[in-house]
């Protein structure tokens, strides 16, 4: 946690909370420690996506599918979201829970390791969200920035990684290289022209870029 614990905490309590199978996701996502966003990450990306509409999202880091389906709640009505995950369990979680969702057949769950699926990929994304290996960001940001359509949004989450990226005093030493790498990371996307970015001190931290027309 990055943020005061009284502020996050004031944070969950006020926002809306999820119901349904969203709510039962979280659950069993707390139970058995599967990372998933948090609640006042994803009370943000659906203000964004309901702004937004997209038509076509490309997830990376997929999980037990809860992010794709909370995805759904905002795309167009055909709208498709393709979704990368590389663990044969967290695949096999994320299509059942997609089917009772009704969306298999919006949501694709692409299995494999992200950056090679990612070299592979020749489409067009109004949104793309990257919660995948933070030590690879800045290899997925090629990729995603090749395939993300003018105007559309890059959202980079646990970019400030418990606070590590930030000072150097919270650095763990097996977690270096992972650190130097996500700094690099959002130094090239801050500096690239081709975006206007913001970092966002919610959750574990949040980068949004709009990529310019």
């Amino acid at each position: 946690m990055i943020n005061y614990e009284y502020i996050t905490q004031y944070i969950r309590e006020t926002i809306k909370p999820s119901t349904g199978l969203l709510a039962e996701l979280e659950e069993y996502a707390l139970k058995n420690h599967v990372p998933i966003i948090q609640p006042e990450v994803a009370a943000l990306l659906k203000v964004i996506g309901s702004m937004k509409r997209p038509a076509r999202i490309l997830e990376v880091g997929t999980a037990i599918g809860y992010s794709s389906i909370l995805f759904s709640g905002f795309m167009q009505q055909k709208g498709i979201i393709d979704t990368i995950e590389r663990n044969e369990e967290m695949i096999e979680l994320a299509r059942k829970n997609i089917k009772r969702a009704g969306l298999q057949g919006n949501i694709n769950v692409i299995a494999g390791d992200a950056s090679e699926v990612l070299a592979c990929l020749d489409k067009s994304y109004d949104m793309i969200f990257i919660d995948a290996a933070k030590g690879q960001y800045g290899e997925f940001f090629e990729h995603c920035k090749r395939m993300l359509a003018s105007g559309g949004i890059l959202v980079s989450d646990n970019v400030l990684y418990k606070g590590m990226t930030a000072s150097d005093d919270l650095v763990v030493r097996r977690k270096r290289t992972i650190v130097n790498r996500m700094r690099s990371f959002l130094k090239e996307l801050c500096e690239d022209e081709s975006f206007e970015t913001g970092i966002i001190p919610i959750g574990d931290g949040v980068a949004l870029s709009y990529k310019k027309q």
